[in-house]
């Protein structure tokens, strides 16, 4: 096959240059302008492609550690957690064996280990030709022994006067009762009070401070008024802080509610705390039996008596 014929093409039209003026303020390019140099672009110019892959690798780095951080947290969390739910688990455990063992049980083996300590011990003294009471006196001091003696004394006579003997005897105990029950005296304000009123008394002239010879000072009664005596009455012109008078009434309070319980637990071993269906002491206790037989076959009847449906 021939080759192909080349086609005359017209030549393009020559683009004439256009004109600029050159404005004012800018000089005119000189050849020796066009040997200098190329300027480097300005600071504030936009960053190339090599300087915008720095940021970028920063920014991954520092969401990278912050992811880390997040899961170090999250693990410390977790160990904490577990460790938490496994002393939780101990004590629970600790606490159901605490509560299944009868405490009165643990005290009498306690108690009989104690006993029988001391018994194999006192054998053993005797047995090498000791003397078992001395030995063991050796252990303690003679304030110690004393207190010791005073408190068994002291209990040996509370458990021998728990029983009702007369009543002038039960206001005994509830008086040294409330006195337990009223705390350490204020001292400080007892002196304070004291010497109060002896200055007052000392300045109406019915007191007089005489100094002896050796420097200690004594008040002497001149009219009888100031000290107490058989016949005196100036206790009752105390008059107490409102303090004192709230302890007092939080007290009296205090002994009604434990009157009303004892005698709400006495009505309910009675039988008493119920609606009365009797009349009298005997009709009582007769039917205190019926209800004690009979009582968990007639339930429901009563209930319906209660409601009102029964036919």
């Amino acid at each position: 096959m021939p080759p192909a014929k080349r086609r005359k093409v017209a030549p393009p039209p020559e683009i004439e240059p256009e004109k600029t003026e050159a404005s004012p303020s800018e000089p005119p390019a000189t050849a020796a302008d066009d040997d200098k140099p190329p300027t480097p672009p300005p600071a504030d110019e936009p960053f190339t492609s090599s300087s915008t892959a720095a940021p970028s690798a920063d920014a991954d780095a520092e969401a990278a550690s912050k992811a880390q951080d997040r899961m170090t947290r999250f693990r410390a969390l977790q160990a904490r957690a577990k460790t938490s739910s496994d002393q939780n688990l101990k004590e629970a455990k600790r606490e159901s064996q605490r509560l299944a063992a009868d405490p009165s049980q643990l005290t009498a083996l306690s108690r009989k280990h104690a006993n029988a300590s001391q018994k194999l011990l006192k054998a053993e003294i005797e047995e090498a030709g000791g003397d078992f009471e001395r030995k063991r006196a050796w252990d303690w001091t003679v304030d110690e022994s004393e207190r010791w003696d005073k408190r068994t004394r002291k209990k040996e006579a509370h458990r021998d006067d728990t029983a009702f003997r007369d009543y002038g005897r039960e206001s005994e105990k509830a008086y040294k009762r409330q006195l337990r029950g009223m705390g350490d005296p204020d001292l400080e304000r007892y002196t304070r009070e004291k010497l109060a009123a002896i200055e007052r008394a000392a300045a109406a002239g019915t007191l007089e401070i005489v100094e002896t010879e050796e420097g200690e000072l004594i008040a002497v009664d001149k009219d009888g008024t100031f000290f107490s005596a058989a016949n005196s009455t100036t206790f009752a012109q105390h008059k107490p802080d409102k303090a004192a008078v709230d302890r007092l009434v939080e007290n009296m309070k205090k002994t009604e509610e434990a009157i009303l319980e004892k005698r709400r637990k006495r009505q309910a071993n009675n039988g008493d705390d119920a609606d009365v269906t009797y009349i009298n002491d005997k009709n009582k206790h007769f039917n205190q039996k019926l209800s004690r037989f009979y009582n968990k076959y007639t339930a429901e009847i009563r209930e319906s008596f209660e409601r009102g449906t029964m036919i």
